[in-house]
């Protein structure tokens, strides 16, 4: 039997991980490995099924339960004998008689429930942001097609939302006993009716305006806030804005991802922003002020005397204004060398650079001096 995923893993997150936790850690590998930013790339839509497949159990608390059985129990799940469904052990230990058997036997000893609504899916957008537009905030609007709830039937797919009749089947319970054979020899299992769908009616007059479906599939446009400072990690949740659910129960939610297009000559790190600014070989001698590119507009800033090329500033307070705090502006000067330099020009480059040399020499001598005297012994010249 092939060994068992382990999804904890999957997601990156410990086993006793809250569903906020694992919620927060599929967002963000889901963004991640969207095959929208990985076209073509098998590897990476390998991985984001892998994701969704680990999530699809995990933020469920039935699933999860089996699951973690299952886990700690191989051979002894779904596949190794009659086990599948099986959740009858609590956190801190063995279950009481009615709940382990009824896990086991779907409620057989303690009479059957009517299923609960279901909660419809959740939708995920992405949605394209330009650099300076994450950074400062924003509006857009935004539109998708979705299965919205009827308004006529509240869903229920019911002509006036109350045209029900008992299932005959299951007799309004909303579920099944069927006996099945296991390991353990014949046993009950308790399941949702087919004929009403676990809900314990059936309609007897659809709704005219859905068919009764219970929700009609509709272009759903609205203006969303961007605050600003998000990043390509970030998301919005809109409650009720994801698909309709069967049964008439609660709309699932609709999660907004942000794909930041690139800038020219900024780039971005968390709250930071760096950027690369060539300077006159005059300026990196001599010093002098240099214009750099910030978030609004150019600031100028002095760069010392004597700046070698790759040398980097700190410009405080000129970066990504986030609700965590403002952080920098980083500036990387660039030396350009000058070209196309007349003979005359480079002879009184060459006799300035034979002046300095020789300033260097005798800053090296004096050096050699001092080190040969602090460790008694000569220091080679350079």
């Amino acid at each position: 039997m092939a060994e068992k995923k382990n999804y904890y893993d999957i997601l990156g997150v410990a086993k006793t991980a809250s569903q906020d936790e694992i919620k927060s850690a599929y967002r963000k590998l889901a963004m991640k490995y969207h095959p929208d930013l990985h076209p073509g790339d098998k590897d990476a839509a390998d991985k984001f099924k892998e994701i969704n497949e680990a999530n699809a159990v995990l933020s469920d608390e039935q699933k999860r339960k089996q699951y973690d059985f299952e886990l700690e129990h191989p051979g002894m799940g779904g596949s190794g004998g009659g086990f599948s469904g099986f959740s009858g052990f609590s956190d801190s230990g063995f279950g009481g008689f009615e709940d382990i058997f009824g896990s086991i036997f779907g409620g057989g000893f303690g009479g059957a429930r009517s299923a609960r609504p279901s909660r419809g899916a959740d939708i995920e957008l992405t949605v394209k942001l330009s650099f300076l537009d994450a950074i400062k905030g924003c509006s857009k609007e935004i539109a998708y097609t979705r299965n919205e709830p009827c308004r006529s039937c509240a869903g229920t797919g019911a002509r006036g939302g109350t045209d029900f009749a008992k299932c005959s089947r299951c007799g309004g319970t909303g579920k099944i006993r069927t006996q099945v054979d296991t390991m353990f020899g014949r046993t009950i299992q308790v399941g949702a009716c087919p004929d009403c769908g676990g809900t314990g009616r059936k309609i007897t007059n659809k709704c005219p305006d859905c068919g009764g479906r219970g929700y009609k599939k509709v272009e759903t446009r609205f203006t969303v806030n961007i605050p600003a400072g998000v990043d390509s990690d970030s998301s919005l949740r809109k409650r009720g804005f994801g698909q309709a659910a069967a049964n008439g129960g609660e709309p699932g939610d609709l999660y907004i991802h942000f794909r930041i297009e690139p800038h020219k000559l900024l780039r971005r790190e968390d709250k930071d922003l760096f950027v690369t600014v060539p300077v006159s070989y005059k300026t990196a001698v001599c010093g002098g002020k240099i214009m750099v590119p910030g978030v609004d507009d150019m600031l100028e800033y002095s760069v010392p005397a004597g700046t070698a090329s790759g040398s980097r500033f700190c410009i405080r307070g000129k970066g990504v204004k986030t609700m965590n705090g403002t952080g920098n502006l980083y500036v990387t000067v660039e030396v350009e060398i000058p070209k196309g330099l007349s003979r005359e020009q480079q002879k009184k480059l060459s006799d300035f650079e034979d002046d300095v040399l020789l300033k260097n020499c005798e800053q090296m001598s004096r050096f050699s001096s001092s080190a040969s005297a602090l460790y008694g012994r000569n220091v080679g010249k350079q």
